[in-house]
């Protein structure tokens, strides 16, 4: 079977703007060692063509490749089927990581489809396209709107994920996006939350990434596993993946 061709988007500057530092220290390298300059010049270069070098391998073929996301834990949604919400769906990387491991399962992808976070032309019509090339846009429904303030009703929903979108927001942002899953998951619903964890992986292809959720010095897990249990979910299991922090939980009553 042919592998499905996905365009989920993602900005030449996420996939692969570490050729260019790389290309700029691989050429000051040759010109330091055919000019003879300064040794440490070329030692610099060498290691700064090194790293932008690992930074493009680790993001095209760890964090950010054009494939669909994995579930990280077997855990979540084990009976296969339901209606699944995916908070912040973008292209629908998690969209089709859901629907492609539960085939029981349908799925609403709620994003506001705007330009930013790391996806050019990022709408309804380029997630849709990726749910026909894998074949299961039967199963998908995309719909336009906050996570904040999300327009459905109460205990609409089996199950919800979000990936690498909640830990964009502001801290009260985040608060108002879990009280959302929380309002809109049936009692009992699971809820998988995926953010960015900063681990060598990360913090060797973005050294200077700020943001996503980390909140003062506590600990990332700590933190998020106190924003869901504050929000009124019970922690069923976390753990990472390379890049990933992940938090399995279940809406209380």
């Amino acid at each position: 079977m042919a592998t499905p061709s996905y365009d989920f988007g993602y900005d030449w500057r996420w996939t692969h703007g570490h050729l260019i530092p790389f290309a700029v220290f691989a050429l000051l390298l040759f010109l330091s060692i055919r000019l003879k300059w300064r040794w440490w010049i070329a030692a610099v270069s060498s290691g700064l063509a090194l790293w932008s070098l690992c930074g493009f391998l680790i993001v095209w073929f760890g964090l950010i490749p054009n494939r669909p996301l994995e579930l990280p834990t077997e855990r979540f949604l084990t009976g296969g089927s339901g209606k699944v919400l995916d908070a912040g769906a973008g292209s629908g990387r998690s969209t089709l990581m859901v629907v492609l491991a539960r085939p029981g399962a349908t799925a609403v992808a709620l994003d506001r489809f705007g330009d930013g976070y790391g996806i050019e032309g990022n709408s309804p019509e380029r997630l849709l396209a990726n749910m026909r090339a894998a074949g299961v846009a039967s199963r998908v429904e995309a719909k336009v709107g906050d996570m904040r303030e999300m327009p459905f009703a109460a205990e609409t929903f089996d199950g919800a994920v979000s990936a690498y979108a909640i830990d964009h927001l502001s801290r009260e942002g985040t608060a108002r996006a879990l009280d959302e899953v929380k309002r809109v998951l049936k009692p009992r619903g699971e809820f998988l939350l995926m953010v960015i964890n900063r681990d060598r992986w990360v913090a060797t292809a973005y050294p200077f990434l700020h943001g996503h959720g980390y909140f003062g010095r506590e600990p990332a897990r700590n933190r998020w596993r106190s924003l869901v249990d504050t929000a009124g979910f019970d922690v069923v299991e976390d753990g990472t993946t390379p890049g990933t922090l992940y938090v399995l939980c279940r809406k209380r009553g």
